[in-house]
């Protein structure tokens, strides 16, 4: 089937969308579920912000570290999830719902599947920063991208009614020219035709005036004489 103005940019973007949504999955599944091997391990936390009132109480650094890496383990799938939905026209607040909610889902599967891993605990904490990373991210780079994305599309949408029509006046110029020229050759015709009718009848010699016959000799009669 034909693509239209921009359908492959946009096949072009949700294969790239995909490559880089499997391959960071990938990397979250090697950070988050290989075993540690460590000593003790923490209890799991099941208290929503008990786990981030810990990490702040240990100093501004150490809490920027814990926190960011929570916002930013999965953030890009804020980005990702778009591209390989591949959709433009879609209604902002509907794009941002499914994003985090397959955000929420996905950092869920990830803390219960810890649950079987050495060294590995469930953190409820962890799940809420993973999902507002999610957030973030679509709220700073969806919206401005499929913006520009679909000024691109009208672009190139006006660049290709724009060449076809060019296209057809050049098709259609010399079949026009064509039909101009036959009304102005059929009058240079019929204009040549009476020129040279005209020059014929000025050419053709009239009749030739016959001459009268010349009177001839008078016949002379003898005359008789007459005797007195």
């Amino acid at each position: 089937m034909p693509q239209g103005p921009g359908g492959g940019a946009a096949i072009r973007l949700r294969t790239a969308g995909l490559a880089l949504l499997f391959a960071h999955l990938l990397l979250v599944a090697w950070l988050t579920l290989r075993p540690l091997d460590v000593l003790w391990v923490n209890a799991a936390n099941l208290t929503p912000f008990a786990g981030i009132r810990a990490d702040l109480a240990l100093g501004p650094v150490e809490a920027a570290r814990r926190i960011g890496s929570g916002l930013v383990l999965l953030a890009p799938l804020g980005v990702l999830l778009p591209m390989a939905g591949g959709r433009l026209a879609v209604s902002f607040w509907a794009s941002l719902a499914r994003t985090v909610t397959a955000g929420a889902l996905i950092s869920l599967g990830i803390e219960l599947l810890q649950t079987g891993v050495p060294g590995r605990v469930v953190d409820v904490d962890s799940l809420l920063l993973n999902t507002a990373g999610v957030a973030l991210a679509h709220l700073a780079v969806v919206p401005a991208g499929r913006a520009r994305l679909r000024r691109g599309r009208r672009a190139r949408t006006a660049r290709s009614r724009t060449a076809r029509s060019r296209t057809a006046r050049s098709r259609t110029a010399p079949d026009q020219a064509a039909r101009d020229r036959v009304p102005r050759d059929r009058a240079a015709r019929d204009r040549a035709v009476r020129c040279a009718s005209e020059v014929g009848h000025e050419d053709q010699p009239g009749p030739v005036p016959q001459e009268d016959p010349s009177p001839g000799a008078t016949p002379t009669i003898p005359r008789v004489g007459v005797a007195p």
